[in-house]
């Protein structure tokens, strides 16, 4: 027995220095590198922390000039003894110049947010447009301090987005590498922002990465912690929003309520969505219709709003003002109501108009409203058995915001670390789990997702989907040289039947012909012109492009879970 216990002592002691040699020697071998890394998911914290900052400021230094008042926190208040025409001039002016910049510095007249940067770090190896993205955000800043309906945060996302972008290039990163500083960018952006370094990382994990691979844990929490540092040195830590009172659940028979609040902001949540992006395609039809310039296309839309705020103003800029009023129930259920339909309104005419700005913060602001006048009808009817109205419109805040970005784990952190209230999670997750699940089956998972598909980018499904569109058709046929190429005579017969592909052709394209048409191979042409014959390049054949598919699917799996 004596024996028999020292045997195994021995072997432990044996695989424990053989674990502590294994491991010196990776520390030896990576450890100098690793750290270099988190270096630099360290500076881009800063630099993005700062760029959250200097945004912030910038509109409330521009928003206090062209309003006239220093306490921008209470703007809509100070509207109402403002000029009718300055409410309507100061949009419309902003929404010329916001128009001329996009003109000018991007291809499409179009603002870049926070789904473009999906869409970087799906398809551009973490990379994402510098110029149209310092241009849009210079265009947001206009729109949120001249009275653009919209918010502050998917412009600050894409603007660390291109902070990260030129590192990247810098330092020649790969792939990899480059949508891990993407997601520290991220991440430090989300968090300075909002002072909620749990919520920012998370965020970036979640909605831009769409992993939680371990290999990026660390470099964007050391990033969102600066980020988060950055902000606290200037605002200190405070909250974003002060809750009046406990929201503690009064019983535990007030959850169904939540159920239900929860399955009415999805709903609503759709409806906000489907309202931008209906306003959208109006928009681009009236403008197709009249020949507007697209340089005026922000300025029509600044007009509406101006009208718009002549008699309601709580619609100007993020709106948190407002926001805050129903987290303290200080609006009655009609106000509560009428603010929230017109909010919705307000957000779609500026993104109709491509103003620029972000849907989070319009989407807090429509859930707060929505959960107080929730609350209030249902503290009526159930008096007895009813906690206070806030908590229904803190739940309410979270369940819309959280449908709208797709992301239920970070937007829900995000309302703990807004408003300090960490009591209340029961019914904040109740809420958020009803209205996302239900949210994302009317829309493409989220908003950012949607736009993405209404161009035809189809990240939404996943890898499976998109990473045929990474491979050219060129790049993965057999030359007519190759020893393995197709018979010539084979391929011409195909050309005159009309089975051919494109060299510029994506695998998206080629691989349901295969799948129509069964061919173990399919002609690979150029197009000279329409009255000119096709040149035949080679062919693709089908395992070629299975081969280089299951490569892609494998190389994604093996970054996802590393």
């Amino acid at each position: 027995m004596a024996n028999s216990f020292r045997s195994f002592l021995g072997e432990s002691l044996d695989d424990a220095v053989r674990t502590c040699r294994g491991g010196w020697r990776v520390l030896i071998e990576k450890g100098p590198s690793q750290f270099q890394f988190w270096l630099i998911s360290l500076l881009i914290g800063i630099l993005a922390g700062f760029a959250a900052l200097f945004f912030r400021k910038g509109i409330d230094a521009l928003q206090a000039l062209l309003y006239g008042t220093d306490d921008v926190l209470h703007l809509h208040s100070f509207a109402d003894h403002l000029p009718w025409y300055w409410l309507v001039i100061v949009p419309v002016v902003g929404g010329l110049v916001v128009g001329l910049i996009l003109h000018r510095f991007t291809p499409d007249g179009r603002v870049r947010t926070v789904a473009e940067v999906i869409e970087g770090a799906a398809l551009r190896e973490g990379r994402v447009e510098r110029t149209a993205g310092v241009a849009s955000a210079f265009a947001s800043l206009i729109t949120l301090s001249s009275g653009g309906s919209s918010g502050r945060e998917g412009p600050v996302v894409h603007m660390a987005g291109v902070i990260s972008t030129w590192v990247s290039n810098w330092i020649k990163a790969d792939g990899i590498t480059g949508r891990d500083l993407l997601g520290c960018a991220v991440a430090a952006a989300v968090s300075a922002s909002f002072n909620a370094p749990i919520a920012g990382a998370l965020f970036a994990l979640e909605v831009v990465l769409r992993h939680f691979a371990v290999h990026a844990f660390a470099p964007i929490v050391i990033a969102s912690v600066a980020g988060t540092v950055i902000s606290r040195l200037e605002f200190g830590d405070v909250t974003e929003f002060h809750l009046p009172v406990s929201g503690a659940l009064q019983f535990y028979q007030e959850l169904p309520a939540f159920l239900l609040l929860g399955g009415l902001c999805g709903f609503v949540s759709v409806a906000l969505m489907w309202t931008i992006f209906w306003a959208e395609d109006m928009a681009s039809h009236i403008q197709d219709r009249t020949g507007l310039p697209r340089w005026l296309r922000p300025a029509v839309s600044g007009g509406l709003l101006g009208v718009m705020a002549i008699w309601f103003p709580h619609i100007i800029g993020v709106g948190y003002e407002t926001t805050s009023a129903a987290l303290t129930g200080e609006l009655l259920l009609h106000e509560a109501i009428v603010f929230c339909v017109l909010k919705v309104i307000a957000v779609s005419v500026t993104m109709a108009g491509r103003m620029g700005g972000g849907v989070f913060s319009p989407s807090l602001m429509v859930g707060a409203l929505t959960g107080l006048a929730f609350g209030w009808i249902a503290t009526s009817v159930f008096p007895d058995v009813s906690g206070n109205v806030t908590l229904y419109a803190l739940a309410g805040m979270g369940a819309v915001a959280a449908a709208v970005l797709g992301a239920p784990i970070s937007t829900t952190l995000i309302v703990f670390e807004l408003t300090g209230d960490w009591q209340t999670g029961l019914a904040v997750m109740v809420a958020v789990s009803i209205s996302t699940a239900l949210g994302s089956r009317l829309v493409d998972r989220s908003f950012f997702l949607t736009q993405l598909e209404r161009r035809n980018i189809h990240v939404a499904a996943g890898p499976q989907m998109y990473l045929l569109s990474l491979f050219r058709v060129a790049g993965v046929m057999r030359g007519k040289d190759d020893p393995r190429a197709a018979p010539p005579e084979a391929c011409w017969k195909m050309i005159s039947d009309g089975v051919y592909v494109d060299a510029n052709a994506t695998l998206e394209a080629a691989m349901p012909i295969f799948e129509k048409s069964g061919l173990a191979f399919i002609p690979v042409v150029t197009l000279a012109g329409e009255d000119q014959p096709p040149e035949l390049l080679g062919a693709l054949f089908h395992v070629d492009a299975l081969k280089a598919y299951n490569r892609a699917l494998a190389a994604t799996a093996a970054e996802e879970h590393s």
